[in-house]
C-alpha cells in the first residue's frame, strides 16, 4: 500500500499543502539520487527541483500503478540524463566536487574525529566511483544499492526488462 496516495489524490484536487508534504517526504532523498546521478551539490539541487516541478505539473498522469516514489525517481532519471546529456553537449568534463559533502549521509549517526574523516573520504571515493560507471549502470546502482528499489521497480522505472536491470547491476557492481 502506498502511503502517498491519498496526499496525491488531495493534491491532484488542488491542496497545495498536501503536495507539500509529498515534497517533505521526498525531496532529501531526490536531491541524495540526483547528486549522486549528476555529481555536483548545485546542479542534483537542480535536477531534484526540476523533478518536483514536473511532477507537480504531471501529477494527472500519475495512475497508481507503481508506488508514488517510483514514479518521482522516474521523472528525476529523466531529469538526470538530460542534464548529462546537455553537459556532454556543452564538452563539460564530470568531475565529482564537493569533496567532504556529507549531506547525502542523512541515516547516519554523526560521528567525530577519525571516523568522520573516514566516513567523507569513503563518501567522497563511493562519489568518484559511481561516476566513473557508464550512465546506465549507474543508474541501475543507485536505484537498488542506495535508493533500495527492488528490481521489479527498477525495470518498469527504467522500462527495461529485469534481466537487463540484472547484468546493469551486476556490471556496475562488478566495476566498483
Amino acid at each position: 500500500m502506498d502511503a502517498d496516495l491519498e496526499l496525491v489524490s488531495k493534491a491532484r484536487d488542488g491542496d497545495v499543502e498536501a503536495f507539500e508534504v509529498l515534497v517533505q517526504r521526498h525531496q532529501h532523498r531526490l536531491v541524495h539520487f540526483a547528486r549522486l546521478m549528476v555529481s555536483s551539490p548545485f546542479d542534483a539541487e537542480d535536477v531534484a527541483q526540476e523533478t518536483l516541478l514536473r511532477a507537480y505539473r504531471s501529477l494527472g498522469q500519475f495512475r497508481g500503478q507503481s508506488a508514488f516514489r517510483t514514479w518521482l525517481y522516474q521523472i528525476a532519471t529523466n531529469v538526470a540524463r538530460t542534464h548529462l546529456a546537455k553537459r556532454r553537449d556543452r564538452n563539460e568534463v564530470q568531475e565529482p566536487d564537493g569533496a567532504g559533502d556529507t549531506s547525502g549521509d542523512h541515516h547516519r549517526e554523526p560521528a567525530s574525529g577519525e571516523n568522520l574523516e573516514r566516513r567523507v573520504i569513503a563518501h567522497d571515493q563511493l562519489r568518484r566511483a559511481l561516476a566513473d560507471l557508464p550512465d546506465d549502470w549507474r543508474e541501475a546502482v543507485v536505484l537498488r544499492d542506495i535508493e533500495g528499489l527492488d528490481y521489479k521497480e527498477i525495470a518498469e522505472l527504467l522500462g527495461i526488462p529485469m534481466g537487463t536491470v540484472e547484468s546493469r547491476i551486476f556490471r556496475g557492481r562488478q566495476r566498483l
